[in-house]
C-alpha cells in the first residue's frame, strides 16, 4: 500500500480536544471543505435539503432525551439525506449524532469526492503539498477540478494531473502562470503521460488567460481527445481576414499569439464532438462567426458570445441557419443586435432552452413576440433591455392557444420600462415551473407587483426586487393599500406601528398574499427598498431554508427587525447588512447566535458597530469566509487583524477606512 506524501491536516473547528475517533470525521471533511475552499456555486440550490436541529431534537425538554433514543441505525438513514456541510453541523450536536454523521459520512464515501475547487493557490511547498495530498488521496475519483486563478508551478499541476484518470472537467481559468514560460507539455514523454490521463476529458476552461498562445494550446489539446466543452472567453484571439483561415498546419502555429485560423482549424479536426463554445469577449467579428457555423459535422449545443459587440443581425441569422440544434446561446452585450436578431433566433433555434439577451438596448417590445415561438425556452435574461416594457412578453408567453413556455429563470433586472401594469399580466402566464425572478431595478413596480408574485409564484426559490423602492411594509404584510380608505388612512399605520412595538408574532396570520406564502426560497434580496421597515421585515422574514439574503441600505432596520430575522431565518449563509446606521452591538450580540453556518457577512458602514460586534461574531459563526467591515468608523484595524487571527478560515477581510479614516483626504 502507498504511503501518503502528507497527511490531511485537521480543519480549525476541530480542536486539540477532539474526542477519541472524531479525528477521521474531521480529516475527511477538511479536504473537501477547509483547505480547498467551497466547491459549490455562486447562488441558492433549489435542490439542497434544509435541516433544523433544533426540531430533530424535539425543541427541547423531552424531545432532547426522544432524539438521543433512536437508535444508531435510525439517526444515520436521517442524517444521509443532508448534504456534507450539515453533516458536519450535525456532528456537533452530541456524541450520539456525533457517530451518526460519521456513519452517514463513511457510507457516503468522502474519499470519492467528484468535484473540488482550489483556491489561491501558489508556487510555494505548501501549496505543493496540498496539491501532493489531492492527487493521493482524491485523484482516482476525481471528475471536476478547478484551478481558477491560481498560480500553481509547472511540475505541480503536471503531477495532480497524472494522479487524476478520471477527469471529465478541467477549469484553468486566470492560471496564467502554467502559460507563461511557453514550455508547458513541450516534452513528449511528459505530453504523452498527460494525454493519458485527460483521455476522458470533456470540459476544459482556459478562459481568461493572457499569455495563451496557438503552440500552448494546441499542446494542451492534443491531451484531450474526447473533449465536448471549451471555454476561451476573455482570451486576446487575433483574426486575420482570409480564405485561408483554418487551413494552416499545427507546426506553424504562434508561439506568441492566439489566432482564429488556429481555432478554426482545430474545431474542424474536432466538428463531430465538440458541443459547446465559449469565445465571450473575443472580439469574434461576423465573417469569423460565420466561418465558424458552417464548419462541416459541426452540431454545436451551446453557444456563448458575451461582449462580442461587433456581431451583426446577418451572422446572427446566418449562425442559427448553420446551427439549429443550439439549446443554450448567450448574446448578451452584443450591442449590435436588434428586434430582427431575436426574430432569427425564434425562426431558425426551436430547441432553444437557454437564451440571454442582457444589456441589448436597441431591443424593443416588438421583438418580444418573436419569444412565443421558442416553446421550450427554460431561461430568459434580459436584463438591462432598458426599451421593454414587458407587455408584448406577456403576450407571447401567455398565448392562449398553446400552453407557455417551461420557463424556470426570469431576469428583467435594470428594466426600467416595467411598469406595474404589464408585470401583473406577465406573472399568471409564466407558470408554475418558475424558480428564479430578478426584478432587480425596476424602481416603478410597487406592492401590486410583489402581492401578484406571492399569490402565483409560490414555488420561487430565488426573488430579487433590490432597488424596488415602492414596496412598502402594507405590501409584504398582505395588508391594505392605506389609501384605499381616505377615512381610515391611520389605521394601518397604526396596526403597524402595534405589530412592530408589541411582541414577535412567530406565526402571523396576513390578510392577503404575503411574503410568507414564498416558503420555498432560498435567495431574497431587498436592498435599497427604503420604505421597508420592522414592522413588516419581522413578520415576514420566517423562511427556514432561506440561505442567501441582502437587507442593505435599509435605513429603518433596527436591533429588534435584526434579532425577528435571526431567529426566522437560520439558515443563512450570505447576509448583506451594509448601510444599516441603526444596528448596534446589542442587536448582533442576540442574533449572532443564530446563524451558526454564516459564510459571508457584509456591514459596511454600519456606524454604531464596535469590535464587540467583532467578537461576537467571532465567537458564534465560526464558518465565516469573507467579512466586509469597511467605513465602520467604531472598528480599528488592530480589531480586525485580532479577528482574523482568530479564525483561520477568514479567506478575506474588506477594512478599507476602518477607525474613522477621514476620507476627505483620500477621495
Amino acid at each position: 500500500m502507498r504511503t501518503p506524501p502528507y497527511p490531511l491536516s485537521l480543519p480549525p473547528w476541530c480542536d486539540a480536544n477532539t474526542q477519541p475517533g472524531e479525528q477521521g470525521i474531521a480529516n475527511e471533511t477538511a479536504i473537501t471543505k477547509s483547505h480547498i475552499g467551497s466547491t459549490g456555486t455562486s447562488g441558492a440550490d433549489p435542490n439542497r435539503h434544509n435541516w433544523d436541529g433544533n426540531a430533530l431534537r424535539g425543541g427541547g425538554g423531552g424531545g432532547d432525551a426522544m432524539a438521543e433514543s433512536l437508535p444508531l441505525e435510525m439517526l444515520t438513514y436521517i442524517l444521509s439525506f443532508l448534504p456534507l456541510s450539515d453533516q458536519k453541523e450535525a456532528s456537533l450536536v452530541s456524541r450520539a449524532w456525533y457517530y451518526a454523521a460519521q456513519n452517514a459520512l463513511r457510507e457516503r464515501n468522502v474519499r470519492g469526492v467528484s468535484c473540488i475547487g482550489l483556491t489561491n493557490l501558489d508556487g510555494s511547498p505548501a501549496s505543493h503539498q496540498v496539491l501532493q495530498s489531492i492527487a493521493y488521496h482524491l485523484g482516482p475519483h476525481l471528475q471536476s477540478l478547478c484551478l481558477g486563478g491560481g498560480s500553481p508551478t509547472e511540475a505541480s499541476f503536471v503531477a495532480l494531473i497524472l494522479g487524476c484518470p478520471a477527469l471529465r472537467s478541467l477549469d484553468l481559468s486566470g492560471c496564467n502562470s502554467l502559460f507563461a514560460s511557453g514550455t508547458l507539455l513541450a516534452q513528449p514523454e511528459t505530453a504523452q503521460q498527460v494525454r493519458q490521463a485527460l483521455s476522458g476529458l470533456r470540459e476544459l476552461n482556459l478562459a481568461g488567460l493572457r499569455d495563451l498562445a496557438d503552440l500552448s494550446f494546441n499542446r494542451l489539446s492534443s491531451c484531450t481527445p474526447s473533449l465536448e466543452r471549451l471555454s476561451l472567453a476573455y482570451c486576446h484571439l487575433t483574426f486575420e481576414l482570409g480564405p485561408a483561415w483554418g487551413s494552416i498546419n499545427p507546426q506553424d502555429s504562434s508561439q506568441s499569439q492566439l489566432s482564429f485560423h488556429n481555432l478554426l482549424r482545430f474545431v474542424k479536426e474536432r466538428a463531430a464532438r465538440l458541443r459547446a463554445l465559449d469565445l465571450s469577449g473575443t472580439g469574434l467579428p461576423p465573417e469569423a462567426l460565420q466561418a465558424l457555423g458552417q464548419v462541416a459535422g459541426l452540431q454545436l449545443q451551446e453557444l456563448s458570445l458575451h461582449s462580442c459587440q461587433d456581431l451583426s443581425t446577418e451572422a446572427v441569422a446566418a449562425l442559427c441557419r448553420q446551427q439549429p440544434g443550439l439549446t443554450s446561446l448567450d448574446l448578451s452585450g452584443c450591442s449590435e443586435l436588434a428586434d430582427r436578431a431575436l426574430l432569427a433566433v425564434s425562426r431558425g433555434l426551436r430547441h432553444l432552452q437557454r437564451l440571454s439577451l442582457r444589456k441589448l438596448q436597441r431591443l424593443t417590445d416588438a421583438g418580444c413576440t418573436a419569444l412565443g415561438g421558442l416553446r421550450k425556452l427554460q431561461s430568459l435574461d434580459m436584463a438591462e433591455c432598458c426599451l421593454v416594457s414587458g407587455r408584448v412578453l406577456a403576450q407571447a408567453l401567455g398565448s392562449v392557444r398553446r400552453a407557455p413556455p417551461p420557463l424556470a429563470s426570469l431576469s428583467l433586472a435594470y428594466c426600467s420600462s416595467l411598469k406595474d401594469t404589464s408585470v401583473l399580466s406577465l406573472i399568471p402566464a409564466l407558470g408554475p415551473s418558475l424558480r428564479v425572478l430578478d426584478l432587480s431595478s425596476c424602481v416603478a413596480l410597487t406592492n401590486r407587483t410583489l402581492q401578484a408574485i406571492c399569490t402565483y409564484l409560490t414555488p420561487l426559490s430565488v426573488l430579487r426586487l433590490a432597488w424596488c423602492k415602492e414596496l412598502r411594509d402594507w405590501g409584504l404584510l398582505g395588508l391594505g393599500e392605506p389609501s384605499e380608505e381616505p377615512a381610515q388612512k391611520a389605521q394601518p399605520h397604526g396596526e403597524l406601528e402595534y405589530q412592530a412595538s408589541g411582541p414577535m408574532d412567530p406565526s402571523p396570520q396576513p390578510q392577503g398574499p404575503s411574503l410568507l406564502m414564498l416558503q420555498a426560497l432560498q435567495e431574497l434580496d431587498l436592498t435599497a427598498c427604503s420604505k421597508l421597515t420592522d414592522a413588516s421585515l419581522a413578520q415576514v422574514l420566517q423562511f427556514p431554508q432561506l440561505r442567501q439574503l441582502s437587507l442593505s441600505l435599509l435605513p429603518a432596520l433596527t436591533d429588534n427587525g435584526l434579532v425577528a430575522v435571526a431567529r426566522g431565518c437560520p439558515s443563512l449563509e450570505r447576509l448583506a447588512l451594509s448601510h444599516c446606521s441603526l444596528l448596534s452591538d446589542e442587536g448582533w450580540a442576540q442574533a449572532a447566535s443564530s446563524w451558526p453556518r454564516l459564510q459571508h457577512l457584509n456591514l459596511s458602514s454600519c456606524s454604531r458597530l464596535t469590535e464587540q460586534t467583532l467578537d461576537t461574531i467571532g465567537q458564534a459563526c465560526k464558518q465565516i469566509q469573507m467579512l466586509d467591515v469597511a467605513m465602520c468608523p467604531g472598528i480599528s484595524i488592530a480589531a480586525v487583524r485580532q479577528f482574523q487571527a482568530q479564525l483561520p478560515e477568514v479567506i478575506c477581510i474588506q477594512s478599507r477606512f476602518v477607525g474613522g479614516a477621514d476620507l476627505t483626504l483620500t477621495l
